[in-house]
């Protein structure tokens, strides 16, 4: 019979710090960033067959929960990450920008596959060839569609980039200047 106790891994890697018997010092940052890395709450963008690949990262057998995405966010308010899923058209264009803009602070923008990279094989007049013309791109995903092991990778660099940010950066100015060059707000 397999043993199905509960384990508890004490082997994950804690921020640099102090300790001792006890106590665990650290910075505030590299606290508040591990818990931002392990927390993101995915909003799905799908719009064609990227989507179902990653409606497959959901599944048992690959697990986006594993990596702290556990629930799906469908309201923009209550999400950190969006992952825009398939083909963009003109039209739809301004309704991603409205759901970006809807966003709180801290949010990442994941482009999953080649049609939400660079329009695809779609080079017509009616699709966006790229969501980088309308919404700031933190993670590109290759592939068409792309495989859950990639949509994963592309999770987990979206966890590095939470875990080593500043608490700060949102409000740099280079930060609000890369805003304003997408007309956002």
């Amino acid at each position: 019979m397999a043993d199905n106790t509960p384990k508890i891994n004490t082997n994950a890697a804690a921020p640099a710090g102090f300790e001792g018997e006890g106590f665990f010092a650290t910075q505030l940052s590299s606290l508040i960033g591990m818990a931002r890395s392990f927390s993101l709450w995915p909003l799905p963008f799908a719009t064609s067959c990227c989507g179902i690949e990653f409606m497959s990262t959901m599944g048992p057998n690959y697990d986006l929960a594993r990596f702290g995405g556990e629930r799906m966010s469908f309201s923009p308010r209550q999400a950190d990450v969006i992952l825009v899923c398939g083909t963009i058209s003109k039209k739809l264009g301004p309704v991603l920008k409205q759901v970006y803009t809807q966003m709180a602070e801290p949010k990442w923008v994941i482009a999953v596959g080649a049609c939400a990279s660079s329009g695809g094989i779609f080079d017509t007049y009616s699709v966006l060839q790229g969501i980088d013309k309308v919404i700031p791109v933190d993670v590109y995903v290759p592939g068409c569609p792309p495989r859950p092991e990639q949509i994963l990778e592309g999770f987990m660099q979206v966890q590095a980039l939470a875990q080593s940010e500043s608490l700060r950066r949102r409000d740099m100015p280079e930060y609000k200047h890369l805003l304003e060059s997408y007309d956002i707000k």
